[in-house]
């Protein structure tokens, strides 16, 4: 019933509060100001090279998109921020897939859904590849938020293993809805390398 609601109701967007007319998501001014850029450094790789796609630092329009979307349940979201990530995936990458991280089964049913399979989905049709959920948490784990960066790595050790049945052969791109430290995403991007995946893109909406 929620979801129907809002899918009936004017609302406002979500970025800067202004009412949403025909738009979904977000209004067409704060759609604008997310600029997808890629990234040749940050905690991901030791290398200067291409390798992370964002729409900037966690403020403004990416944190109140992604505070909407992961706990406001306007999944309508996902379309708007996908759409936008995906038109910065350099075309020479060659994304064969989208492997969004995976919440714990006791955590997504609580929250209902998984905010990175969400942005996956919407990223994946943009691209025109599959959106794979190739990854699954094989423990609980701490809520990364609530950690020391020198905690982070160690509460995600061994917490992800890959299934590589769905998966195609080529680069995939890893998909979180936010990049702190990267643990979370290096936990994942090992997990795929240890199931024997190639070249490991990512993406986050905000970093």
């Amino acid at each position: 019933m929620g979801d129907l609601l809002r899918t009936l109701l004017p609302r406002p967007c979500p970025g800067c509060e202004a009412q949403l007319g025909r738009e979904r998501g977000l209004c067409r001014a704060c759609r604008a100001a997310l600029t997808p850029r890629v990234e040749t450094h940050s905690p991901l790789s030791s290398r200067p090279t291409p390798h992370l796609v964002t729409l900037g630092p966690y403020r403004g329009v990416t944190r109140r998109g992604v505070r909407a979307l992961k706990f406001g349940g306007a999944r309508d979201l996902a379309g708007a921020l996908g759409e936008r990530l995906a038109a910065g995936v350099p075309p020479e990458w060659g994304v064969r897939a989208v492997v969004p991280v995976p919440l714990h089964s006791s955590r997504e049913r609580e929250r209902g859904f998984n905010q990175a399979e969400l942005l996956g989905q919407a990223v994946a049709a943009e691209l025109g590849v599959p959106c794979v959920p190739a990854l699954r948490r094989t423990r609980a784990t701490a809520q990364q938020a609530r950690l020391h960066a020198a905690e982070r790595g160690a509460n995600l050790a061994g917490a992800f293993r890959a299934d590589m049945r769905r998966l195609p052969t080529g680069p995939v791109l890893l998909l979180d809805d936010v990049l702190t430290t990267g643990a979370t995403l290096i936990a994942c991007r090992d997990a795929l390398h240890a199931a024997g995946a190639g070249p490991v893109y990512f993406a986050a909406v905000a970093r």
